[in-house]
């Protein structure tokens, strides 16, 4: 079974930063495309960065670019997601999952908190 253990998150203060990893089971992130997910509160999940399964491709939404990147360890079957400059917009429940995601594979999250 696959499980995706998120960490990382906790409180900064704006302009901030802060390193997410998400730990995979078995070899999963080595076969796909992955993607860290945000949610916020009252708001819908979405879909924050994702990259391809060798690393080459990456994509972003707009409010993070040039402030956040994702990047893989595929040896060490880890994702992470650097966040850099961040705002208090930026606070929600980080997830990872693959991209397109699967919904048997979400995990508990992390929490990210941007306030002074």
């Amino acid at each position: 079974q696959v499980q995706l253990v998120e960490s990382g998150g906790g409180l900064v203060q704006p302009l901030g930063s802060l390193r997410l990893s998400c730990a995979a089971s078995g070899s999963i992130l080595s076969n796909y495309a992955m993607g860290w997910y945000r949610q916020a509160p009252g708001a819908q999940r979405e879909l924050v960065a994702s990259i391809s399964w060798n690393g080459v491709s990456t994509y972003y939404t707009d409010a993070v670019k040039g402030r956040f990147t994702i990047s893989r360890d595929n040896t060490k079957n880890t994702l992470y997601l650097q966040m850099n400059s961040l705002k208090s917009e930026d606070t929600a429940v980080y997830y990872c999952n693959t991209f397109p995601s699967n919904v048997n594979y979400w995990g508990q999250g992390t929490q990210v908190t941007v306030s002074s």
